[in-house]
């Protein structure tokens, strides 16, 4: 927050603490907000420790009782969210996704503001496993950089299918990027056979806590065959020897996906909410 004419940043954030509540809080306020549920949090734990984009929060006292990671979207968490209206109109994001009353409670106060939402997806469960299942005895490995063109449309596909818009029309260098940068963090897997896609999977985000996967995806030929119940267990074998827990979530009308986190022994344990706009 930049200084006035009265002083520099932290008497003007001590006022609004005492005004409003709202601030714009340190790291170290945001990780213990997230640490109190850090599977419903995982996303916002990992960009403060990352320092990429930008907060707002509630105090209540001295606790910080509500967040919101304000950007391209809008992800609120805890209490009050409604009062980080102001912020995300400014922001026009493309979407708000959270903690479905988190998500709620902000996109009441804002709907009338933005756009009408493309979808509303009001029940989308959130899943988590904290005990390794049984191997599934797969080719499942970290991808490669040789694995690229591959693990392209693938991604594309999942992503359209996910969100209704064709990464690869709105910004194919940009979608380019990020899938190649999730495979050199580590954060794609791949089981293919003769180029064949029979399970993938990325990590969203990855905190001390957690891993939260995302894009979950085997190509349509290689489907009901039950490689991806097999390809899931080793994945979350691998990632459970390296954190407490794994969750994802997902669509709550996509049957054969929540069946499928079922029958590997994942939880459901919470629900998001997505608005696109």
């Amino acid at each position: 927050m930049d200084s006035d004419a009265t002083g520099a940043a932290e008497p003007f954030r001590r006022v609004l603490r005492v005004r409003a509540q709202l601030v714009d809080p340190t790291t170290n306020e945001i990780l213990d907000f997230c640490a109190r549920d850090p599977i419903e949090r995982v996303f916002l734990e990992e960009v403060a420790r990352r320092s990429l984009g930008r907060f707002v929060g509630l105090l209540d006292g001295e606790e910080l009782v509500g967040l919101c990671h304000v950007g391209v979207n809008a992800v609120p968490s805890g209490r009050g969210c409604a009062a980080f209206a102001r912020d995300v109109v400014r922001a026009s994001p493309r979407m708000l996704i959270g903690e479905a009353g988190a998500v709620g409670e902000l996109w009441e106060e804002i709907r009338a503001k933005l756009p009408r939402p493309r979808q509303d997806r009001p029940r989308q469960p959130v899943f988590v496993i904290r005990e390794s299942p049984e191997p599934g005895f797969t080719g499942l490995r970290a991808a490669t950089f040789d694995d690229l063109e591959l693990l392209l449309p693938a991604c594309a596909a999942a992503h359209a299918e996910e969100l209704g818009v064709d990464p690869m029309r709105r910004d194919p260098e940009g979608f380019r990027w990020r899938t190649r940068a999730q495979i050199e963090d580590g954060r794609s897997w791949i089981w293919e056979e003769d180029g064949l896609i029979r399970f993938k999977a990325e990590a969203s985000a990855w905190t001390p806590s957690a891993v939260q996967l995302q894009q979950v995806w085997v190509d349509p030929p290689a489907r009901r065959r039950g490689y991806a119940t097999r390809a899931l267990r080793d994945l979350l074998r691998d990632l459970l020897a390296r954190v407490p827990a794994v969750c994802l979530f997902v669509r709550g009308e996509n049957i054969a996906a929540i069946r499928l986190y079922e029958t590997v022994g994942m939880k459901h344990v919470l629900d998001y909410r997505s608005v696109l706009l």
